[in-house]
């Protein structure tokens, strides 16, 4: 045993040396950094977040006042009870491939001394609608590109809401070369990861009387709705308690969607949207094409892969999706589609001599569909996307599609029926598809175009909007309220009737 000892005194010495850091050449004590943390999903980057700003009602007001849809928003009743004080959240979440990578969004915490601005308050993750804009930062409640984020903290945050709104990964301080655009698993995790990192900040320093309660709602607008819709999707699949959700004008049925537009309905704004989609499903799956011009036009094969989101004003861009000349004779009866009537105009708009997508690829994805059809576009048959695509972009559409899932939490879903952008048969499939899986609890289907009905719990809420509607008729005609329709006259009705469905819930 004394023999034992003595071969262990060395090791003991340097074993001891090593846990006080060892020594340097100069024999004078030095310390070993512990080795950096490894990325998690959902922890914070910047711990506390970045104070941005703080909003008084009386300064909310005024900021809404210098917007178009914050004008539009105010033609309705509203009052600000809170102050607002909005962080910047930095965030580890995932790329499509499973890599953790950084991202960045928004922290709104209410505060002051309005009944309900402290203590418990509900949580509400918000998935913002697309841009093109690569430096978009939803925190900057003041810049002149997010008047969606400053309209959210005069809805919810003023309201007694805390928000948490990420850009998403592509945006911002995100290291991505891309955004995932309309992937549903990764944007998920992306909204998942940026309510983890909220959680974690909260209280912060500034409002220390504000903290988060047990309720969770999920909303969002167009891209948004799509987001928040499979969010919610995720949140009830992992387990995650979500008191209610409320998608806003999102293309849900994702591929009928698709097929409408390459089959004739071509949406407003569809070019940048669908290089958007493409430039995401190439990276994210590596198989619509093996050469870019195999899907784009000659004039943009070069510069249109990765070309959006862009930091930059684009020199040159196709303001058209399509050809005017169909691929061959059998499509001419979709290029364009001119039914319904009231979008047909929108619809010519996407055909003409500069144009993103090449005849060529229009047509083997137009002769997929028509082999094998989506069954809630053209025709509505069982509502379901198409049971065995071979064109990839349809593919891969079908495999984002949200047809395929039932909510345990009450729903709202929102939206206007002549939204030249995202069309309202997205909102009318999934009504469908709950029909025929019913949830525990009866979604709520608002269209705020619609006539009110008797004793309607949105009929006000509906005559404003047709109020408003005619106002833009009256000064620009029918193209004026195609041009704001999407952006500017739904999004403020939308949010005040999903507002007050959470305020009555959980």
């Amino acid at each position: 045993m004394r023999n034992l000892r003595r071969a262990l005194a060395p090791l003991l010495l340097v074993s001891l040396l090593a846990s006080c850091g060892g020594s340097d050449s100069s024999g004078q004590g030095a310390t070993t950094s512990p080795p950096p943390a490894t990325p998690q999903r959902g922890a914070l980057i910047d711990n506390p977040p970045q104070k941005v700003a703080a909003y008084s009602p009386t300064q909310l007001l005024a900021l809404l006042g210098g917007t178009d849809l914050g004008k539009t928003f105010l033609q309705l009743p509203y009052t600000p009870e809170c102050s607002v004080t909005v962080y910047h959240l930095a965030y580890d979440t995932v790329d499509p491939k499973g890599n953790i990578t950084p991202a960045s969004g928004a922290l709104m915490v209410p505060g002051g001394s309005g009944a309900g601005c402290t203590g418990s308050l509900p949580l509400l993750v918000y998935a913002h609608g697309t841009t093109t804009d690569r430096t978009f930062d939803i925190s900057q409640l003041a810049a002149a590109n997010n008047a969606e984020g400053l309209l959210l903290a005069a809805v919810f945050a003023a309201e007694g809401y805390i928000v948490v709104a990420p850009n998403y990964v592509g945006y911002d301080t995100s290291t991505l070369g891309y955004h995932p655009y309309l992937i549903a698993d990764q944007q998920s995790k992306d909204m998942i990861d940026a309510l983890t990192a909220a959680r974690a900040a909260l209280p912060t320093a500034d409002v220390p009387g504000s903290t988060y309660g047990t309720r969770l709602f999920v909303t969002g607008y167009s891209e948004g709705g799509y987001v928040a819709m499979a969010t919610h999707r995720a949140m009830q699949g992992l387990g995650i308690s979500v008191t209610a959700s409320a998608p806003m004008s999102g293309p849900y049925a994702l591929a009928a969607f698709g097929d409408a537009i390459f089959e004739g309905e071509v949406s407003d704004s569809a070019p940048e949207n669908l290089d958007l989609v493409v430039t995401a499903y190439q990276n994210a799956y590596g198989d619509l094409y093996s050469d870019p011009a195999d899907l784009f036009a000659a004039a943009y094969a070069s510069t249109a892969p990765g070309l959006l989101p862009s930091a930059a004003p684009v020199s040159k861009f196709p303001s058209a999706l399509f050809s005017s000349t169909p691929p061959s004779p059998a499509y001419a009866a979709y290029t364009p589609a001119t039914t319904p009537a009231t979008l047909a105009s929108v619809f010519a708009a996407g055909f003409g001599p500069d144009y993103l997508i090449n005849n060529s690829y229009r047509g083997s994805y137009l002769a997929d569909a028509l082999v094998a059809p989506d069954g809630g576009f053209p025709t509505l048959t069982n509502g379901l996307p198409a049971a065995n695509p071979a064109n990839t972009l349809r593919v891969h559409l079908k495999a984002n599609d949200l047809r395929d899932w039932t909510p345990a939490a009450p729903v709202m879903l929102c939206g206007g029926d002549s939204d030249p952008t995202v069309f309202f048969f997205d909102t009318t499939l999934m009504q469908d598809y709950w029909a025929a899986h019913p949830p525990a609890v009866a979604p709520v289907i608002l269209d705020v175009d619609a006539a009110p009905a008797s004793n309607d719990p949105y009929g006000s809420l509906k005559t404003a909007f047709a109020v408003a509607k005619a106002a833009v008729e009256a000064t620009g005609g029918q193209s004026a309220v195609l041009a704001d329709y999407h952006a500017t006259l739904v999004p403020p009705f939308c949010l005040s009737a999903v507002k007050s469905f959470f305020d009555t819930t959980g």
